[in-house]
């Protein structure tokens, strides 16, 4: 069961945008880890805005500290990052997938064995961790949150490995689903990437000390310099000695999410060597060469549908112009949304800008459209502002089915594009026109030949419903198709 950030809006009040995952940054061999693993989570925000956590060690013992909120509210105190004096840290941003957004599931989390601490942090979703945990469940393993992460915990916990690397690879051929995932010891930061490939994650390096991120974007920040993508399969290991590379999984085939390119990493992040930015405006391009429609000015829907907008307008030679306002400060609801004022609520977080639509035929460029409610709001306002007709065009295939791998999506039958056709969407939304990317134009856009169904490059469920994990959990508790989440378990 989803939750909801207390201390901020979501993308829309309605859910009507695809929610982060989680990110997770770690750091080892340099003073102020705590600290530099703090500026990297503030870097990787957008990954994970309900909670924020930093385990850090000091040779002789781990200190801990967590917060519901964003990662400057949770980490401005002095006293509070005295206390995570260490060479080695590892910290997560929370966005739940599972578990409710509760303090005892913000990760990472941390658990004394036989062999000493350990600390972990995931991004991503364990697709068969309900039937895990029943199964751990009956062999006396007390579970102290809702998260699908503490199910990798108890698995290490009764591995009979020789040691810590031997116990979580160990803990890893026994999960499914899409990971990426650090782990803090007394001796070293470990770093997983599930088979497929379908999180991301990156190494990089600060003078000796060696990182650990979701995104390019938390080197940045800290001066770090990029080193290469953790490869599908790989389990790294950073410690005194430098890096060591392991390889245990048998080769599966790559699936790395497209939606990371589409809208979840940072424009100026590099992705499994694109960048971002310059993926989306292709992206936008390939899409205006699809369906070109006479107008007059290209509006994005910021901010996600700004990078589309650019290639596209650079395509269709018609101009960019920023038509719509992004209010940045949001925040949460200072007054109750009564009936009276709820029809105010999109012009909270945008505004049509008059001058830039006022008596011209309106292109909206966005990222993707999930229920539908946002975009209508927005069509609406595009037009009381003087839009002679508003068309849009997606940078993304239609959404027509969930996603169980670390996306928050709605229920299948709550996306607009499963219960219409595109013409259907259009009339739903108030567009004199709609069209979206093809799922063949996409992959043009990223530089590779049209989709292979028999070896596709990138994880597109979320288009084509074909999933590339099994989905063990939801076969069995069909019920709760929108996300896979220990809530539904029933009290033992």
């Amino acid at each position: 069961m989803m939750t909801t950030n207390p201390f901020e809006q979501p993308e829309s009040e309605d859910g009507d945008h695809l929610r982060e995952e989680c990110a997770i940054f770690g750091i080892y061999g340099t003073h102020d880890a705590a600290a530099h693993t703090a500026l990297g989570l503030h870097a990787l925000q957008h990954r994970g805005q309900e909670a924020s956590g930093i385990v850090a060690y000091d040779g002789r013992r781990f200190s801990a500290f967590r917060g519901l909120g964003h990662v400057s509210e949770i980490f401005s105190s002095p006293s509070t990052m005295a206390g995570l004096a260490g060479y080695a840290a590892i910290g997560h941003n929370r966005y739940a997938t599972t578990g409710e957004t509760l303090l005892r599931n913000v990760q990472p989390l941390f658990a004394d064995f036989e062999f000493g601490g350990l600390a972990i942090g995931h991004n991503g979703n364990l697709t068969n961790a309900l039937k895990l945990r029943r199964q751990l469940v009956k062999r006396g393993c007390l579970f102290q949150s809702t998260t699908d992460t503490e199910t990798i915990i108890h698995l290490i916990a009764t591995s009979q490995g020789a040691s810590v690397l031997d116990r979580l690879i160990d803990a890893l051929r026994q999960v499914e689903g899409a990971y990426s995932l650090v782990a803090l010891t007394d001796r070293a930061l470990i770093g997983v990437r599930d088979p497929n490939g379908v999180r991301p994650l990156v190494l990089g390096k600060l003078g000796e000390a060696h990182i650990l991120a979701s995104e390019t974007c938390a080197f940045d920040i800290i001066g770090a310099e990029f080193v290469r993508d953790i490869e599908p399969g790989e389990i790294v290991v950073l410690n005194e000695d430098g890096v060591t590379s392991h390889r245990p999984f048998p080769a599966s085939r790559k699936r790395f999410c497209v939606f990371e390119y589409i809208y979840f990493a940072r424009p100026d992040s590099n992705v499994e060597g694109h960048s971002v930015y310059e993926a989306r405006k292709k992206i936008g391009m390939e899409l205006a060469r699809e369906s070109h429609v006479d107008a007059d000015v290209i509006v994005p829907v910021p901010d996600s549908g700004v990078p589309a907008a650019i290639g596209y307008a650079a395509e269709s030679g018609l101009p960019f112009e920023l038509g719509i306002i992004r209010n940045h400060y949001v925040g949460r609801t200072f007054i109750q949304p009564t009936d009276q004022i709820r029809h105010y609520d999109v012009k909270r977080k945008h505004n049509a800008n008059r001058m830039q639509i006022e008596g011209k035929r309106v292109v909206l460029v966005d990222d993707s459209i999930v229920r539908g409610t946002t975009s209508k709001k927005i069509v609406e306002m595009v037009r009381n502002a003087g839009a002679t007709e508003v068309h849009m065009r997606i940078a993304s295939p239609p959404t027509t089915n969930a996603c169980f791998y670390g996306v928050d999506t709605p229920q299948k039958e709550k996306l607009l594009a499963h219960n219409y056709d595109v013409e259907g969407m259009a009339k739903v939304i108030g567009v004199d026109s709609l069209a979206f990317i093809s799922i063949d134009g996409l992959y043009r856009a990223m530089d590779l030949p049209a989709r292979d169904n028999d070896a596709p490059q990138f994880c597109d469920a979320c288009f084509t419903g074909e999933y590339p994990i099994g989905l063990t959990d939801f076969e069995t508790d069909g019920d709760n198709p929108a996300q896979l989440s220990l809530l539904t378990e029933p009290a033992a």
